[in-house]
């Protein structure tokens, strides 16, 4: 696999990585209480403890997202 293929997939992994990090945070924000009922069906589970999953679950998604897709990314655009 060449550098400019590589640069190519890690581009579109960021770009597809970042789009549901926005999709999940506009559900969050416009829908929590839909997803709220809905997950509230199958865990008993408080409203504080709700957002704070999903605030630890973005988190961990967004380093996750920033450690394997962006900075490899960044750096083959610095050494190329």
């Amino acid at each position: 696999m060449s550098l400019e293929v590589l640069k190519s997939v890690l581009l579109w992994c960021t770009a597809i990585n970042f789009a549901v990090l926005w999709i999940w945070f506009l559900m969050i924000v416009f829908a929590r209480e839909p997803i709220y009922r809905l997950h509230g069906r199958w865990f008993p589970l408080s409203r504080e403890r709700f957002d704070s999953i999903h605030y630890a679950g973005m988190l961990a998604y967004k380093l996750g997202f920033f450690l394997f897709n962006v900075v490899p990314c960044a750096a083959l655009y610095i050494v190329t």
